[in-house]
């Protein structure tokens, strides 16, 4: 038997994605930027895209901008912030627990001279609005905080941090900039929670198409009208200047078609995955010995599932799980073959030793109760 149990790592391509796709690989192939009719067959598909997703989003045509992934929409709305306000020496503030395209690129400015404030967690891995206010600054640019997180699943108190923010906007002594700007990571979240923009109050918002039943190799940012931003790749002027490059057409009418059923799916598979994600909380629990569960049980993302096994290598963990057929990650994939252990688990005050004895279980549309008392019953066996 087989169990892919690694959901936030990536998806599997939706059949509907995939046939809305299949005809701009071959059929209509036309570059979006040429003016003969296949330029503009390709150029029809990708506003109908961009206008679906805005409604998606509850934004305008303009404020949505397609990229190649999650992680360049990261960067674009941390680095684009900073090319616009260049000059002096700009303050962002962020969180421990970021995914590690927002947490390097920071890391990296630092070494560029910007100044960068990590705030801390508490013990369920949530930031606090209060810790946000504090930490604000005249010369802050950007405040950077992610929607849900990719390990523990802690959804953020987006919002309290927008109000947060937004009130400080008249404090801050570069007024002209429009700053800070508010950007939310939410790649994590599209399945399971409403992601208006009015719901959250952010200035720009990333998504991806790979975490939702699309293509890998495609995501966008929402950049709210008015946002202080320069582009970071520079060239023909697609994406409104902010992103150019030749459009992918194909993957961005499938990520139009991902979140089209996402969004249709959304409330019925919440509460199917969270009754599914309860169970097994509860069957690990109960029945594998030295386990304990990371983050907060109650206000966390639908299909994830972290825990702590006591006395057992994650890494070893997971080959035993594989060989008997249940994938699984010990963390965020992008570090997962990295020696270092979980920041995110750490910064909930777990030790190197027991962040390395944990194992994140993430469940999706194919995920069944089979599927969970199988995983637990491997889990039992290999452990005990």
């Amino acid at each position: 038997m087989r169990v892919y149990l690694d959901y936030a790592a990536s998806t599997p391509v939706d059949p509907e994605v995939l046939k809305a796709m299949m005809p701009y690989f071959s059929e209509k192939y036309g570059n979006a930027g040429a003016m003969h009719a296949y330029g503009q067959e390709a150029q029809s598909a990708i506003d109908r895209a961009r206008q679906k997703i805005a409604e998606f989003f509850g934004c305008g045509f303009n404020e949505i901008i397609f990229t190649g992934s999650a992680t360049e929409s990261n960067n674009l709305a941390i680095r684009g912030v900073l090319e616009y306000v260049r000059g002096w020496t700009p303050h962002i503030i962020t969180s421990v627990i970021e995914h590690k395209s927002v947490l390097e690129t920071c890391r990296d400015i630092e070494r560029e001279g910007a100044e960068v404030t990590y705030l801390p967690v508490n013990k369920d891995g949530f930031v606090q609005p209060e810790d946000v206010k504090r930490a604000l600054k005249p010369n802050t640019i950007l405040v950077s905080i992610i929607h849900v997180n990719n390990e523990i699943g802690t959804i953020q108190p987006i919002f309290e941090i927008s109000r947060v923010v937004r009130n400080s906007k008249s404090n801050i002594q570069y007024t002209t900039y429009n700053i800070p700007v508010l950007h939310t990571d939410a790649a994590q979240a599209l399945n399971y929670i409403d992601c208006k923009i009015e719901n959250l109050g952010v200035d720009m918002l990333t998504f991806s198409g790979q975490k939702i039943y699309g293509p890998k190799g495609i995501g966008g940012l929402y950049i709210k009208r008015g946002t202080s931003i320069e582009a970071i790749i520079t060239g023909g002027h697609q994406e409104g200047g902010l992103r150019s490059g030749t459009e992918n057409v194909p993957y961005i009418v499938g990520l139009l078609k991902a979140i089209e059923i996402a969004s249709a799916m959304r409330k019925k598979e919440t509460l199917r995955i969270t009754e599914l994600r309860d169970y097994f909380i509860d069957e690990v629990l109960s029945k594998v010995k030295n386990s304990e569960l990371n983050g907060s049980r109650e206000n966390r993302v639908a299909n994830n599932a972290n825990f702590l096994f006591r006395g057992i290598s994650a890494n070893n963990l997971l080959i035993a799980l594989d060989q008997e057929g249940v994938a699984a990650s010990s963390g965020s994939t992008c570090t997962i073959k990295t020696v270092t252990p979980s920041e995110v688990l750490m910064a909930l005050g777990r030790t190197e030793e027991e962040a390395k004895q944990s194992i994140r279980f993430t469940l999706g549309r194919g995920t069944t109760k089979k599927d969970i008392d199988y995983a637990v019953s491997i889990l039992s066996k290999i452990i005990s």
